[in-house]
């Protein structure tokens, strides 16, 4: 492939006197502490759950090695062990900047983690050498490569086949209007899975991980006019503070981002339109923009009511809408307002 998307894989056994411990892995690169700290992490989680364990994969972040885990655990029945259950866990890991891929794919992906296991757990009964776990590691990796890149160029021919050609997109001058939307909002709010489920393109992205900004578009019409949103996803995090200003400059329109179920971040939605607003504040045109109030799937875990964030969106005087990334709720509604109210204003 291209781009490297798989770091590794991890196989990890719960051992009756070691604990949490990791039988195999790829490359061959792990540290040690690196083995052990990855291990802890994926199992002991599991404490506290009276023996169940998911039956979906899981994903779990690594930051220290800023490295994400899509986590299969398998559990099988052996009388010589503690409590006469096994349970292990495998681990493939991949880089921050490519979770999208993962939970947009998590469904197909989870077909060959499902296939592998009653190998495992023949391979545990047989007391196998580690060089077995290897070969079945090795394995693993080849299915899950080939399925990425099948689910790639699916990817890019549902784009090619959209309603302009490939090589028209590449010609500027049939683009009537491009606009640029910035994305912010604190961490872990879905700014990205708004922009995935919008686009519906994982693998086409422009991630400048250091700087801390995401740039996606889409191109569609509007009557006759062909317009494109250029949307930028800034990131939350204390330390792309200084950066992220840099980024807000030429803004048609901001969506502003908090959840639905995290007050804190709903409270710091004037903090955010502040900093915008601050950094354009010379500008001619009025700024544009939602408050959007993401994960309103999460109905028993809600915390801000569509009165509070109306209110705020009536002080800042920007709409507010509801979304949800994982639904698709009101996303292509959120998107194709902003779109046509930025046309609307040039014409």
């Amino acid at each position: 492939m291209k781009r490297q998307i798989i770091q590794g894989i991890v196989y990890i056994e719960m051992n009756d006197e070691l604990g949490p411990n990791p039988v195999a892995w790829l490359p061959n690169t792990f540290t040690q502490m690196d083995l052990i700290n990855i291990s802890i992490k994926v199992l002991t989680i599991l404490s506290g759950e009276d023996g169940l364990i998911p039956e979906s994969l899981v994903i779990l972040p690594f930051p220290s090695r800023n490295l994400k885990g899509i986590v299969k655990y398998i559990k099988w029945a052996d009388s010589l062990r503690r409590g006469g259950i096994g349970q292990s866990a495998l681990v493939l890991l991949f880089k921050e900047i490519d979770d999208v891929i993962f939970y947009k794919y998590i469904n197909d992906l989870s077909i060959p983690f499902n296939n592998l296991t009653p190998e495992i757990i023949n391979l545990e009964n047989s007391k196998a050498s580690r060089e077995d776990f290897i070969r079945l590691l090795e394995h693993l990796e080849f299915n899950i490569s080939a399925l990425l890149e099948e689910l790639k160029i699916q990817e890019m021919a549902q784009q090619e086949s959209k309603a302009f050609p490939d090589q028209q997109l590449k010609d500027r001058n049939l683009i009537d209007y491009q606009f640029k939307i910035i994305i912010c909002g604190d961490p872990h709010v879905g700014k990205t899975s708004l922009i995935l489920r919008y686009t519906n393109d994982a693998f086409r992205r422009n991630y400048v991980p250091t700087l801390g900004v995401m740039v996606s578009d889409k191109i569609f019409k509007i009557d006759d006019f062909i317009i494109q949103l250029t949307l930028w996803d800034i990131g939350g995090q204390q330390k792309f503070q200084t950066m992220r200003r840099q980024f807000y400059r030429g803004s048609d329109a901001v969506f502003l981002v908090f959840d639905l179920t995290r007050i804190d971040s709903y409270n710091n939605i004037p903090k955010w339109f502040s900093d915008v607003a601050e950094q354009l504040k010379n500008r001619s045109e009025e700024l544009m923009g939602f408050i959007i109030g993401n994960k309103k799937d999460l109905t028993n875990q809600i915390q801000v009511t569509s009165e509070m964030a109306n209110q705020i969106a009536d002080q800042l005087g920007i709409g507010f809408i509801e979304t949800s990334a994982l639904q698709g709720e009101n996303v292509d509604y959120a998107f194709s307002t902003i779109a046509n109210l930025l046309l609307k204003s040039r014409l």
